[in-house]
């Protein structure tokens, strides 16, 4: 998930129309192009041992993690005003009315033409190139357009051949319905639609479909595990012959080390080699330490309890084999100390969907009608233009246990939650099954973070409630969310139950009712009924109200609240009462025949009956027992124990209309797990869920029912080692497995390239610790608010801190290291993202392998220079000409001293570096200006320039160079800068007042007025979702808004749209 801030005075939108495009013509022979119709955390003490706290192996190195984030700033915006359908005269081969259900490929290439076309107008082509901007036709070919409808439609045809899940009408009116919703660029979505002559039909079509066809195949393909099982039992079969730590560089897969350092020894900024480590702050230090001790132990973590220690860390242990959507993998600590973990993995990559689908050889048919259907115009939803404020891009909540789940009807939507490192939530994510795709939850106004609260769905608003906090205090407080408006709203705390976790809470219809739960000291009976109409609370009676309890179960039957079971101050419970909020009383629920005692099991509600099922009793005894009561007889009947699932606890059960289906959970002796079982109350029979892609073995995860799917998202695995943002969609009427979406967001990743092409931002390249270094990227377009990956095919070998510039046509990437740092690269690649392809850069004359270097674009050869080749700074560089596929080497005149870790700008006819780390570890406040043209260099001067410092940013303003931040020698972050001017050779210091704080590692773009610093770490090596506004011309600053701000990080990247910053 990602964020977008803008910093724009308020404009507004036109109404949103769709309407006709462009044709050319792919043969002289038409023919019909395609798709098949089809059918329409707190426990007692005596459950400590089984209430488990997950660590998150998804963040072992918390600022690794990729989020994009858009910020706008200008001081205009554009009023879109409709225009009239029919744009033949901007593409004279458009097809004039495309019939419903009737498009021939020739029709469908031509659209795929008229959509380049707009993104073609609005790429960026740089002002320092001498040639002028070429046509779409001079840039991509006829061929080129084929391929890509092609591409949809073999995507489109194999979801249906081989998933048997074919695309519909309904989700491709949900996918244009999403894009009009969610889009980044609305006016840019409009030329679109304007370029598909406004025709839903035609847009569903071919600019729906495209995209959806792509995000649905990219993320069922990653977790089938009929493609990738033959993968995954070749490394188990490697394992078992080679299970010892010191066998690992004999497995087939890709080895790995790295060496993770906590960042506040003493000399973490001074140590060179730190750069060949990943540093970690105290916080993000102590989560490693946690989630890594969890990895290797078979101990669960209960709630409240202090984190692991790194003396409880096993080395040379070899984990279980892990899973994520590109590779399954291993983990051993090699090595440790008090400041340094030595860390190996083993990876064995799965095969890219693109080379799959080129294997496979998907037909596709060219003689099929397309879909049609009666579909609407979306009005356009896209955020206008509002001051200094953020916006989530699509993408799912971080992972996360003891959070809630509610389905609306159409969306679920999570909320809340924590990490196993006891990092608790605020955030959420709503869920769209029929696009596969997420929605982050505003956070504006949102509850405090929490974890294990309660969550009902009223009909139009989310109600959480209660809950506990990172300080382990339990709350009454609560928020009513409606994901119409993306609105909260807070709940009364006037006359509202004490703060209390592990409760219940049901919805009447008219009330929710809570009831029960702790406070880690007091087991509560009590309750209260909350009406958000009057926003106000009831108590709920006490007289003859159960036994007070947490960890209990409630649904709601023939209007009445049934409790059942749990733990109270002493033991667990078989007792329970049902409750009549008509009355406020409470009656009895009978023992006799009642199922055993016990806590953190399921109950649902069939409409007549309630069916429990599973749960924990003591000591460690999990059931696979259950019982059916019926309040109008107030009796039991035992569940079936014939083909039951294992017993288990934390698993999740929902109520289908007619079965109850249970899933996942943990055992103590087996673990947590993924099966399940759908138990027949009619039949009194169980029948076993499917294996196959189900979703990793898990507890503590969510699950709702949508009217023909499960859906589980969420919750930890691995005895607590991992928490999931993954989940699935499960169908009982096909006993199959669909993966819930991660949006085709890259892999998380930092020390990574983004480049603005004019219309989307590419990313490529970089490093997590797990994965090692990347060869992967994306190209994320916030018009559709989509990704899709780049291909690997000839690209250059995986690293990272490496450069990247935009050419007006190409990416060029070069340098950088790989292997975590053994390797330094000379190697290079050029990236079409219009054709999708690679191109190797020339090795003739060029460079020295180098890393932390810089890279600037004239306009018309790449500039690289200095960095830092193995343990020696570097004073030199050279030209790369994309033309020619050449390299000239810059003079050594006059050159600035070497060095590393600086910064390079480009002004329009110089270059001019400055700052950064020569040989001898000196801090420097030295540059200079690199001629071109003239091939010459000429020093900067030091006249009140800043002091020297590395890490830093650097911008060009059009007039002036804007250096700010970094750290010194002493390693101590600055919140100072200065504006070079390169027409005087003269520096003016920045403002320090209203300045961000100090920071290293940060990004900084220039917005046309402002320049615009983002993120980072400060002096106390904590991470920052802060930052700050420059404006040049009033030497002043303004802070950027944190309200909806992403989480704090540091090494990630930073782009200017024109309008926003993407980092």
């Amino acid at each position: 998930m990602g964020f977008r801030t803008k910093v724009l005075s308020e404009c507004e939108l036109s109404s949103y129309h769709f309407y006709h495009c462009a044709k050319n013509t792919e043969t002289n022979e038409k023919t019909l192009t395609a798709i098949r119709l089809p059918a329409t955390r707190s426990t007692p003490n005596h459950l400590l041992a089984m209430q488990k706290k997950s660590i998150s192996s998804s963040g072992l190195v918390h600022s690794r993690v990729l989020i994009g984030l858009l910020l706008c700033a200008a001081t205009a915006c554009f009023i879109l005003i409709p225009i009239r359908s029919g744009l033949a005269f901007l593409h004279p081969q458009a097809p004039s009315n495309a019939p419903q259900g009737m498009l021939t490929f020739e029709e469908r290439v031509s659209y795929q033409r008229a959509i380049e076309d707009v993104y073609w107008r609005h790429r960026i082509w740089p002002k320092e190139r001498p040639d002028p901007k070429p046509s779409l036709d001079a840039v991509m070919s006829q061929a080129q357009l084929e391929k890509k409808v092609k591409d949809y439609l073999r995507k489109s045809q194999a979801l249906e051949d081989y998933w048997q899940r074919p695309i519909t009408t309904d989700q491709l009116q949900a996918e244009m319905d999403r894009m009009a919703q969610h889009t980044k660029q609305p006016e840019v979505l409009q030329e679109l639609c304007e370029a598909l002559g406004n025709n839903p039909f035609v847009i569903a079509e071919c600019l729906a479909r495209p995209a959806l066809a792509e995000h649905l195949i990219t993320n069922w393909y990653a977790s089938d595990q009929r493609i990738h099982g033959e993968l995954r039992q070749r490394a188990e079969t490697e394992l078992q012959a080679h299970p010892s730590i010191g066998q690992m560089k004999q497995l087939s897969g890709k080895y790995n080390e790295i060496e993770l350092a906590r960042n506040d020894s003493a000399q973490a900024k001074q140590n060179r080699d730190s750069g060949r480590s990943i540093k970690l702050n105290v916080r993000e230090w102590d989560e490693t330490v946690q989630k890594l001790a969890q990895r290797f132990s078979a101990r669960a973590v209960a709630a409240g309890v202090s984190p692991a220690k790194d003396t409880q860390i096993k080395t040379r242990v070899v984990s279980p084999l892990q899973e994520d959507e590109s590779r399954y993998y291993i983990i051993a600590v090699i090595k440790k100390t008090n400041d340094r973990l030595k860390v190996a993995t083993v990876s064995w990559q799965k095969e890219p969907v693109q080379s799959w689908l080129t294997r496979a050889e998907t037909p596709f048919s060219t003689a099929t009608a397309a879909l049609s259907g009666n579909y609407t115009l979306p009005k356009i939803q896209g955020s206008g233009c509002i001051e200094d404020t953020w916006t989530a891009t699509a993408g799912p909540p971080e992972g996360r246990e003891f959070h809630t789940a509610v389905w609306t009807g159409s969306e679920m939507i999570v909320w809340g939650g924590q990490t196993g490192s006891f990092i608790d939530f605020n955030t959420g994510g709503r869920y769209n099954p029929s696009t596969d795709s997420w929605t982050a939850t505003n956070v504006a106004n949102a509850p405090d973070a929490r974890t294990s609260h309660t969550a009902v769905w009223t009909g139009n608003e989310m109600i959480v409630w209660g809950g506990l906090d990172e300080n382990f205090v339990e709350l009454n407080t609560g928020g009513r969310y409606n994901p119409g408006t993306d609105s909260w709203v807070a709940t009364s705390t006037t006359d509202a139950p004490n703060g209390r976790n592990a409760h219940t809470a049901v919805w009447t219809g008219s009330e929710m009712i809570i009831w029960g739960g702790w406070d880690g000291g007091t087991f509560f009976n009590t309750g209260g009924r909350y009406d958000p109409t009057t926003d106000s609370w009831t108590a709920t009676s006490t007289s003859n109200a159960p036994e007070g309890r947490t960890n209990h179960t409630a649904v709601l039957t023939d209007n009445e609240m049934i409790i059942w079971a749990g733990t109270g101050e002493f033991n667990a419970l078989n007792t329970g009462g049902r409750y009549d909020p008509v009355t406020n009383s409470w009656t009895t629920t009978s023992t006799t025949n009642a199922p055993d005692a016990r806590f953190s099991h399921t109950a649902v509600s069939t409409g007549g009956e309630m069916i429990v099922w599973g749960g924990a009793g003591q000591p460690f005894a999990n059931f696979n027992t259950g019982g059916r009561y019926s309040p109008s007889t107030d009796s039991w009947t035992a569940t079936s124990t014939t083909n039951v699932p294992n017993g288990r606890a934390y698993h999740t059960a929902v109520w289908t209309g007619s079965k109850m289906v249970v899933w996942g959970g943990f055992d103590f002796a087996s673990g947590d797990f993924n099966t399940g079982g759908i138990y027949d109350p009619n039949t009194d029979t169980w029948v076993a869920t499917t294996t196959t892609n189900a979703p990793s073995p898990r507890e503590s995860h969510t699950a709702v029912w949508t009217g023909n799917e499960m859906i589980i998202w969420g919750g930890s695995g691995d005895f607590g080692s991992a928490d999931f943002n993954t989940g699935g969609r499960y169908s009982p009427s096909t006993d199959s497995w669909t993966a819930t979406s991660t949006t085709n967001v890259p892999n998380g990743r930092a020390y990574h390239t983004a480049v603005w092409t004019g219309s989307k931002m590419v990313v490529w390249g970089g490093f997590d610790f797990a994965s090692g270094d990347f060869n992967t990227g994306g190209i994320y377009d916030p018009n559709t608010d989509t990704w899709v990956a780049t291909t690997t095919t000839n690209a250059p070998s995986p690293r990272e801190s490496h450069t990247a510039v935009w050419t007006g046509n190409e990416m060029i990437i070069w340098g950088g290291s790989g292997d975590f740092g053994s390797a330094d690269f000379n190697t290079g690649g050029r990236y079409d993202p219009t054709a999708d392809s690679w191109v190797a850069s020339d090795l003739g004359n060029v460079p020295s392998a180098r890393v932390y270097h810089t890279a600037v674009w004239s306009g018309s050869e790449m500039v690289v220079w200095g960095g830092l080749e193995d343990v020696f700074a570097l004073n030199s560089g050279a030209r790369y000409n994309p033309s020619t596929d050449s390299w000239t080497s810059t003079s050594t005149t006059n050159v600035p001293i070497a060095r590393w870790g600086h910064t390079a700008v480009w002004t329009g006819s110089e270059m001019i570096v400055w700052g950064g780390i020569d040989d001898n570890l000196n801090f420097l406040n030295t540059g200079g200006r690199y001629d071109a043209s003239a091939d010459n260099w000429v020093g900067t001067s030091t006249t009140n320039a800043p002091i020297g410092r590395s890490v830093h940013t650097a911008v060009y303003s059009g007039a002036e160079m804007i250096v700010w931040g970094g750290s010194d020698e002493n390693g101590f972050p600055l919140n100072t800068g200065g504006r070079y001017n390169p027409g005087t050779n003269s520096w003016t210091a920045t403002s320090t007042t209203n300045a961000p704080v100090g920071r290293e590692v940060h990004t900084a773009v220039w917005a046309g007025s402002e320049m615009i610093v983002w993120g980072g770490e400060d002096e106390n090596f904590e991470l920052l979702n802060t930052g700050g506004r420059y404006n040049p011309g009033t030497n002043s600053w303004v802070a950027t808004s944190t309200n909806n701000a992403p989480s704090a990080r540091e090494s990630h990247t930073a782009v200017w749209t024109g309008s926003e910053m993407i980092v």
